[in-house]
């Protein structure tokens, strides 16, 4: 039967739970923004001891299903001061799931000044004292855990980021080639920080492994499922190609590729970073274009990224990195773009929080633009040495905006907005606006149907349909994080009659359910209204569902487009 298991810091016990009743049909998302809001108090400072760490797998997480080996990571996030959900790849959701863990809750805070390490297992978790790797980084930690229970275990991790409590600071996950992905948003590091976790072990040895209600219908489902995945042009062709850099050249085309923070639509440097160059640049070295984050990925858009003389620099190279520090920043070298991201993996910063902070701060002048060995600079000797200007930038666009007088400083909800224009792509604005993550473009992510026309096409430049649009993608996208699954199956769900049904078939045949398409679109619709009511409850109002006021008055090139929703069209969203 799945457990729950619940570590206390501030006692350092731990215990074995059976999972409640009204939980059991819950995973991922759903299970962590229901605990989180069952058990945290809203109001409670989120790097305090009434905040909650919790971990969860998916609903389909460990079984044999494509792109199901997402982990749900959530609590009350230090950045937003709302609920946060953030997932990832890696090892960890599978090791989880076969152990028979529903959830891993870290609670209460420590009375003194040592760090600790939790290991889980077969038998439970414990807790462990730590001394040898405090003030390491993610690298470090997973080389010298390596070396203490081999290359099979799991890892989920803080750099000295989590330690400073920075609300850039991301926890960092092992990938099945011993390499790093992050549950990057949100600043949950810096949560694992206060507890004084430096990391976890997850060891799944004897573990009892996923049972099948019905293991032929889940075989066939699982089958067509696969096949739509493979089948589609963006998750069977683009994606895998060229990975999520592909989308450098569309956007910059369609004028919705934010440039100079915010100050244009396109970038006349996109060549030098986009995914075609990156791609030619791989090959050229004998990286590896294409990649999985974790086991059964059949898309694997993540890709190994070697430097000049062909040795390893970065993998999970992301377009929404390489836009940050590209064309937000005007940076060329895709170089100095990839150490940068290496850089931010072993320190445990989110590379879209940072990169949005780096283009306020030259906007600032703490940085000339387009500097790129100046910004490889401050990430080691500033926020690599915990200096003032270090902690600033590490805390986010938001705090660099504050710090510095500047008031184009693009969050909402004080989360950097990533790498697609809201007035140019009027769609993603509305889920900046509305989500209750702070501007998160995974969401409910528009630019499917506005950009790349998936699931149908809504201009991006008018308003019409736009809330809706959103609406429907936000409940799917909740219900699909409870999964376990990756937001890119979305792409041939909108598509492809046969795969949202054959989704909710291996749901079916795992636990011998019979749900429908409703009832998956009734999850979506409760766990949203649960962040929300959350976050009211945290003293949020409608006022923190809108974007910077420069959005309103600054027009971007080239279509000259404004933000221009009323903030009654924007509320509407709620209305379900």
């Amino acid at each position: 039967m799945d457990r729950i298991l619940r570590v206390n810091l501030t006692d350092l016990t731990t215990r074995i739970e059976e999972t409640p009743g009204e939980w059991a049909g819950l995973g991922g998302r759903a299970l962590t923004s229901t605990i989180v809001a069952r058990e945290v108090p809203p109001a409670c400072h989120p790097l305090g001891p009434n905040n909650k760490l919790v971990f969860a797998p998916g609903l389909l997480s460990g079984t044999s299903a494509s792109n199901s080996g997402r982990l749900s990571c959530g609590a009350k996030s230090p950045l937003t001061g709302g609920i946060k959900e953030s997932n990832v790849g890696g090892t960890a959701a599978q090791m989880f799931a076969r152990l028979g863990i529903k959830a891993l809750i870290v609670e209460g805070m420590p009375k003194g000044a040592a760090w600790y390490g939790l290991r889980v297992t077969r038998d439970g978790v414990a807790i462990q004292e730590e001394r040898e790797l405090v003030g390491k980084n993610n690298f470090a930690v997973l080389e010298a855990i390596e070396g203490r229970l081999g290359k099979k275990a799991g890892v989920l991790s803080i750099g000295t980021a989590g330690e400073m409590r920075v609300t850039a600071a991301n926890i960092s996950v092992r990938d099945p080639s011993g390499k790093l992905r992050s549950h990057g948003r949100g600043g949950l590091g810096a949560v694992m920080g206060s507890k004084r976790v430096k990391f976890i072990t997850i060891e799944d040895e004897g573990a009892p492994g996923i049972q099948l209600a019905d293991p032929d219908k889940f075989k066939a489902a699982s089958r067509v499922f696969t096949k739509a995945l493979m089948d589609h042009p963006v998750s069977g062709t683009g994606l895998p190609t060229y990975g999520t850099n592909v989308l450098v050249n569309i956007l910059h085309e369609a004028g919705g590729l934010p440039t100079r923070n915010f100050t244009s639509g396109r970038f006349d440097g996109h060549e030098s970073i986009c995914g075609e160059t990156m791609h030619e640049t791989i090959v050229a070295r004998g990286g590896k274009p294409r990649h999985g984050c974790h086991a059964g990925c059949v898309i694997q858009c993540s890709q190994v990224y070697n430097d000049k003389d062909g040795n390893y620099l970065t993998s999970g190279f992301e377009y929404e990195t390489i836009w940050g520090l590209g064309a937000n920043c005007t940076i060329t070298d895709l170089d100095d773009i990839a150490t940068a991201d290496s850089i931010m993996d072993d320190l445990g910063i989110d590379s879209i929080e940072t990169a949005v902070a780096f283009g306020v701060a030259m906007e600032a002048g703490i940085l000339p633009w387009g500097d790129g060995k100046e910004m490889l600079r401050i990430l080691r000797e500033e926020v690599g040495q915990g200096t003032a200007l270090g902690r600033v930038i590490a805390s986010g666009a938001g705090a660099v905006g504050r710090t510095y007088g500047i008031t184009r400083v693009p969050v909402v909800k004080n989360q950097g907005i990533p790498a697609y224009d809201p007035r140019s792509v009027k769609g993603i604005g509305i889920t900046y606006a509305t989500t209750p993550m702070g501007a998160d473009h995974t969401a409910g992510y528009t630019i499917a149907t506005n950009i790349l026309n998936v699931g149908g096409q809504v201009d991006p430049l008018k308003k019409d349909g736009q809330v809706e649009l959103s609406r429907n993608l936000q409940i799917a996208t909740a219900a699909i994080d409870s999964t376990g699954m990756c937001i890119f199956v979305a792409f041939p769900a909108l598509d492809i009659p046969e795969c949202l049904p054959a989704m909710i078939d291996m749901i079916n045949a795992r636990y011998g359910a019979e749900l429908t398409g409703d009832d998956v679109v009734a999850l979506g619709r409760t766990v949203l209204k649960t962040e929300r009511g959350f976050n009211m409850a945290a003293g949020m109002t409608s006022v923190h569902d809108r974007l910077p006021e420069f959005f309103r008055t600054d027009p971007v090139a080239p279509h000259d487009a404004v933000w221009d929703f009323t903030d009654e069209e924007v509320d509407a969203f709620w209305n379900f």
